[in-house]
């Protein structure tokens, strides 16, 4: 199952990336995107995309406090997306181990970005990860 939710996060990538840059525009192409995959690569790519979106107001509300130094609009639109799947994991997805949503995020990061986006991702999503999950056990 790790292998298929592996690849739901990369169609998801893909899907939201292109929705944050084209907007309304991309809705069709998003959709036909997760129409490429097969059942639970499928599925759960739709569940993060889905849920990112319905989401999309707090997720952005808590990474933008915690991205230091920088504004959320200046953040790599890649580097966004991941932010979001990643924080949306953690948060909202307790069948899968905040620690693997961490670690998954910075996988992602690494090979659709930048070589600082690993570290990047790393921090502010572990700031989640001690703050939201971590101080409530």
């Amino acid at each position: 199952m790790s292998r298929e939710r592996s690849q739901a996060r990369e169609l998801a990538l893909q899907c939201l990336y292109q929705l944050d840059l084209r907007g309304a525009e991309a809705e069709e192409s998003a959709r036909q995107l997760l129409a490429t995959a097969e059942g639970p690569v499928r599925d759960y790519a739709r569940t993060l995309v889905e849920g990112v979106r319905t989401r999309q107001e707090e997720l952005t509300g808590i990474l933008s406090a915690l991205i230091e130094h920088w504004s959320w609009d200046r953040v790599a639109a890649v580097d966004r997306a991941i932010l979001k799947i990643g924080a949306y994991e953690i948060l909202h997805v307790p069948e899968v181990p905040p620690k693997a949503a961490l670690d998954e995020a910075i996988e992602l990061a690494k090979r659709y970005s930048t070589r600082e986006s690993g570290s990047f991702v790393n921090g502010v999503l572990d700031k989640i990860y001690r703050k939201h999950v971590a101080s409530a056990s």
